[in-house]
Parts: structure tokens; sequence; C-alpha cells
């Protein structure tokens, strides 16, 4: 059941982002949030805590943060 919700949240992310990329590498996270949608995330000890500071951008960070926190458990 948890993998089809944690597909489920990929698929969105996917649709958002108009192709598909791994939510859980960094750097994949970084170039698509700049390039796709010019939101730039601010210097923070950790990925998740620079999208944390910066969910209220777009709708594709919650879902990215959603998928991380599904893949940790």
């Amino acid at each position: 059941m948890i993998n089809t919700a944690k597909e489920f949240v990929l698929q969105r992310i996917c649709i958002f982002a108009s192709q598909t990329f791994d939510p859980n590498s960094d750097s994949q996270v970084v170039g698509l949030l700049k390039s796709k949608f010019n939101i730039r995330l601010p210097q923070r000890r950790s990925i998740n805590e620079s999208l944390s500071s910066s969910v209220s951008d777009h709708e594709i960070i919650s879902l990215i943060l959603k998928y991380r926190s599904m893949t940790e458990s």
C-alpha cells in the first residue's frame, strides 16, 4: 500500500516537472527547480531544510519532501 502512495506522489511530481527524474537526487532536484521553476533554494545545512524553507514557492516542493519522507521509512 505504501508503495502505491509513493508511486502516486512520484507520478504527480513528474507531471509538474514534465519529465521523469529522481526526487531523491539532490542535484536533480536543485537543477529542476532552478531551470523549470526558477526557484533557487536558500543555503541550509541540508537540502531537505532548504526545500522546507521554500515549500510555499511551488506545490512540487511539498511533493518532493513528501516523497523523500516516504523513502526514508
